[in-house]
């Protein structure tokens, strides 16, 4: 049975001091929060290794929001999947929207990220999802498939046990318009049948998709009851502990 997943991505937000106050704050709620529903929080680089101590026992798993699609070497800037893996975070982000819009990331650098990522033995929540231009032109379907296929149709089966997706609608985030519970469904269950037409019905059955547009505490109950929808990439509401936690008590 896939995960349910409520994960919290803090993008360029809060100093060091004010992360490890909202990751306390995301511990404590965390206690009210159902057995099976799996918290992660992304925070900065910077916030890694003073955060991991603040979850270390916890049920909240620590993220990263990028990698390096290097390995070591002079890539001054960069931080590697080596390096995130020994501040203790156990998943990574990769693809988002702001990386392939502000920083040129290509679907072929993220084959080299997701690789990097789950040698080291991080867990990758893969983002994909359409623009405003796109989804009014009815290529939706056609972006999300082609991001699919171009990255996750290098890896094997085994390897899609450790990848999340996550859908983002680009044009939902940080507008304050979110895709209907029924747009959302419906691109959801194209992405579950798109991993099945390469690794099969149970390894697309078991990958959890989650919901990555504006998702806050006032709409996440309808997203989430739907069928091929299994959780949330929360974006401003994570910033707040009590709406983190409310989005993740939807369930």
């Amino acid at each position: 049975m896939r995960k349910k997943i409520v994960a919290g991505n803090w993008k360029m937000n809060t100093t060091v001091p004010e992360g490890v106050e909202l990751a306390k704050a995301v511990v404590a709620g965390a206690a009210n929060v159902p057995a099976d529903v799996k918290l992660i929080i992304a925070t900065p680089f910077t916030h890694l290794c003073p955060v991991a101590e603040v979850v270390k026992g916890s049920v909240v798993a620590l993220s990263a929001e990028n990698c390096a699609d290097k390995e070591k070497g002079a890539y001054t800037g960069e931080v590697s999947a080596a390096m995130l893996a020994s501040t203790g975070c156990q998943y990574t982000i990769l693809g988002h929207s702001e990386r392939r819009q502000y920083y040129g990331e290509t679907d072929a650098k993220l084959v080299e990220k997701v690789k990097l990522a789950l040698a080291n033995g991080l867990d990758v929540i893969l983002c994909v999802g359409e623009n405003l231009e796109e989804r009014e032109a009815g290529k939706h379907f056609e972006v999300c498939g082609n991001q699919i296929k171009n990255v996750l149709y290098n890896f094997t089966a085994e390897e899609m046990a450790h990848i999340v997706i996550a859908y983002e609608p680009v044009w939902a985030i940080g507008t304050g318009k979110t895709a209907t519970a029924e747009q959302a469904e419906e691109i959801h269950a194209f992405i579950r049948i798109t991993i099945a037409d390469k690794f099969g019905v149970q390894v697309a059955e078991d990958t959890s998709i989650l919901y990555g547009g504006s998702c806050k505490p006032s709409n996440a109950k309808e997203l989430f009851a739907q069928k091929d929808i299994d959780g949330g990439l929360i974006g401003g509401a994570a910033l707040k502990a009590d709406d983190f936690i409310a989005i993740a008590l939807s369930y």
